[in-house]
C-alpha cells in the first residue's frame, strides 16, 4: 500500500512537471502570435504594475520599476498561499512563472501563425489563454498573479471566483481606456472575457455533484466509498419498481472532478450499480475539499 502511493505520488509529479511545461510553452506561444501582434493590454498584476509606473512617471516624475512592483504584488500571495494552499502549488506555479519567462526570451514562434486581423487574435488567443491556465490548473498548479488571489478564495470559498477575477481585470482595463484610449484596452476586455468562459468552462473543481447510487449490495459500496472518499453519504431503502427487490438508494454530494473516480471504484464492488448524477445548485454544511497537494 505504501508503495503504492509513493508511485502515485510519482505520477502526480510527473505529471504536474509535464502539465506546467506544455503551460508554459502555450503561453509563450499565445504572447508572441496574439497578445503582442494586436497590440493587447496587460491586465492582473502585470497590468497594475504597469499603470503604478505609469501614473508614478505622469504625476510624480519619478518611475517605479514594474519588476519590482510585480515582485511586490506577487510575494505576499504567493507567501499566503505556500502557508494555506500548499507548498507544492506555490512552487510549481513559480516554476510555471520561471519557464515561461525563460521561453519568452529564447523562443520564436511568430513563423508558425501569424494574422493581422485584430478580432482573430482576440478570440483564438483569449480561447488558447483560458486553455493555458486551465492546464496549469489540472497540473494542481497555476500561471501566477491573480491566479493565487483566485486559488486561494476558491479554496476557501469552496467555489469558483474566476468572474470576480475577470471583474478586477476590467477594472485595471477601463484605467488604461481612460489614460491611454479605448481601442486597445476593449479589445483587451474582450480578450479576458473569452479567457474567463474557458477557465469556467474546462475547470471544474469547484462544481458540486449529487450521486444517487441504487444498489443492491449496500453494505459493500457504503464500505469501499468511505475507504476511499472523505464526504459523508446517507442510505434510504426503497424497493425496485419492476423487479419487486430490496434495494438501497445512496446519497452523496462530491467535486465534479471526483465523479469517474467514484463511479470506477464503486462499480468494482457492484458492477450492476444504477448510478444518476446531476449538479448541485445550492449547498449548505460542512463540506470536505481536497487539498491541492
Amino acid at each position: 500500500m505504501g508503495k503504492h502511493l509513493k508511485n502515485n505520488k510519482k505520477i502526480a509529479h510527473i505529471f504536474t512537471i509535464i502539465s506546467v511545461i506544455i503551460s508554459a510553452l502555450l503561453q509563450t506561444f499565445i504572447i508572441k502570435s496574439f497578445i503582442q501582434p494586436a497590440g493587447l493590454l496587460s491586465s492582473g498584476f502585470t497590468g497594475v504594475a504597469i499603470l503604478i509606473d505609469k501614473i508614478s512617471t505622469a504625476f510624480l516624475g519619478k518611475s517605479i520599476s514594474i519588476s519590482f512592483s510585480l515582485l511586490a504584488l506577487n510575494l505576499p500571495v504567493a507567501l499566503l498561499c505556500f502557508k494555506a494552499i500548499s507548498k507544492r502549488f506555490v512552487l510549481y506555479s513559480l516554476l510555471q512563472v520561471f519557464l515561461s519567462s525563460i521561453f519568452l526570451r529564447v523562443l520564436d514562434f511568430k513563423p508558425f501563425f501569424s494574422t493581422s486581423d485584430d478580432i482573430l487574435n482576440v478570440i483564438f488567443g483569449g480561447f488558447l489563454y483560458g486553455i493555458c491556465i486551465v492546464l496549469a490548473l489540472k497540473g494542481r498548479a497555476s500561471t501566477g498573479g491573480t491566479d493565487f488571489i483566485a486559488l486561494y478564495v476558491s479554496n476557501k470559498k469552496g467555489k469558483s471566483i474566476w468572474n470576480y477575477v475577470f471583474i478586477f481585470n476590467v477594472i485595471i482595463l477601463c484605467i488604461f481606456g481612460i489614460l491611454f484610449g479605448w481601442t486597445e484596452a476593449g479589445y483587451s476586455i474582450l480578450f479576458q472575457y473569452v479567457t474567463t468562459r474557458v477557465i469556467s468552462t474546462f475547470h471544474q473543481r469547484y462544481v458540486r455533484v449529487t450521486l444517487q447510487m441504487t444498489t443492491c449490495k449496500p453494505n459493500e459500496v457504503v464500505d469501499v466509498y468511505i475507504k476511499n472518499f472523505r464526504h459523508g453519504l446517507s442510505c434510504v431503502d426503497a424497493i425496485g419498481g419492476y423487479s419487486k427487490k430490496n434495494v438501497t438508494v445512496i446519497h452523496t454530494v462530491v467535486s465534479s472532478y471526483e465523479v469517474p473516480e467514484i463511479v470506477e471504484t464503486v462499480k468494482m464492488v457492484d458492477p450492476y450499480i444504477i448510478i444518476n448524477s446531476f449538479k448541485t445548485e445550492q449547498f449548505y454544511g460542512r463540506f470536505y475539499q481536497a487539498p491541492l497537494d
